[in-house]
């Protein structure tokens, strides 16, 4: 009954979150408008072009994964990689950050490649995109700080009356964000101390972890994380110019929104819903968009690209079992 409770929670908890924070952000929302956008006024020809940089960041990280498997005599099909890739990050929908576990899950079906050793390769990769984040987190401040500190100071992080904090909602929504990466951190903890009772798992990941340095071509890795993080912007930039009312947001204004928009996506919700809107729709607000405007823009564009993960998990599960069934 435990272990069953643990696993209803783990599904309810972030829904739950998630939720909670989409009920303040849009608990006084005209929806009509938003549907009257989605019908009228979408340009779909850059939504079309901003999905086509959505599927390819998944396809670079796949190209990119193989690429740190090779140190460590695995060979999976380059195909494999990509379809795990899709297959985790619609996993993570239903299970926030178990997708990168079913990725290893997938080349140890499929492909035969280690799982513990998958993973160390998959904890590699995790600490490089958090580098990249840090440094376009860094430039990004130091070019639009007055910005960041506007944001502060509109989401109750640096107001100066206790009174006035404790009556925000935005100081509740960034409340039960924190509390819901500290459960996250939690579990990873768990995590962490079951494989270290398992010394022979923990020096597998370790061997993944290290297979970074035994990369033959390095300039292709970072070729390939450059390519990874563009895409991600572009993805999110290029929806600027599907609504007139965004159309006039400029490229440091796409990062600013980038940046908050990928820390808020830390939070363990399905696909980051709620943080992100709230991230996204309070730094929109900054730059002079309607805050109705700047919600019907989170919501369908968080919501189309939602639907792409969903479609390309269903593609890359079909894909796999159809490819490996013919064998």
């Amino acid at each position: 009954m435990n272990k069953l409770l643990k696993k209803t929670l783990k599904i309810v908890l972030p829904i739950f979150l998630g939720g909670f924070i989409l009920y303040w952000v849009y608990r006084d929302f005209d929806f009509a408008r938003a549907e009257e956008i989605l019908l009228h006024g979408t340009n779909w020809g850059w939504m079309l072009l901003s999905l086509l940089f959505g599927v390819m960041s998944h396809v670079f990280r796949g190209w990119r994964w193989k690429q740190t498997l090779k140190p460590l005599g695995a060979y999976p099909k380059t195909s494999d990689c990509v379809d795990a890739i899709f297959v985790s990050y619609a996993t993570n929908l239903i299970l926030p950050r178990v997708g990168e576990v079913s990725r290893c899950g997938v080349l140890a079906k499929y492909d035969h490649v280690s799982f513990a050793k998958s993973l160390g390769t998959v904890v590699t990769e995790r600490l490089v995109d958090a580098l990249c984040i840090l440094l376009i987190t860094g430039l990004t401040f130091l070019m639009q700080m007055p910005v960041f500190l506007r944001f502060f100071e509109e989401t109750g992080t640096k107001i100066p009356s206790l009174v006035h904090l404790l009556v925000s909602p935005w100081f509740y929504v960034s409340l039960f964000s924190v509390i819901g990466v500290l459960v996250l951190l939690y579990y990873l903890l768990r995590m962490l101390s079951f494989f270290e009772k398992v010394k022979g798992v923990v020096l597998n990941i370790w061997e993944g972890v290290m297979s970074l340095r035994n990369v033959k071509n390095v300039p292709l890795f970072i070729l390939y994380t450059l390519l990874i993080w563009a895409c991600y912007f572009y993805h999110f930039y290029i929806t600027f110019y599907c609504f007139q009312f965004t159309e006039h947001l400029s490229f440091l204004a796409g990062l600013v929104m980038f940046v908050g928009g990928t820390f808020a996506v830390i939070v363990p919700t399905p696909n980051g819903a709620g943080p992100w809107h709230f991230a996204v729709i309070t730094m929109m607000m900054l730059y002079g968009v309607d805050a109705t405007d700047a919600g019907v823009f989170a919501l369908i564009v968080h919501g189309i690209q939602t639907l792409l993960v969903i479609v390309l998990g269903i593609y890359g599960w079909l894909h796999l079992s159809l490819v490996n069934r013919s064998k």
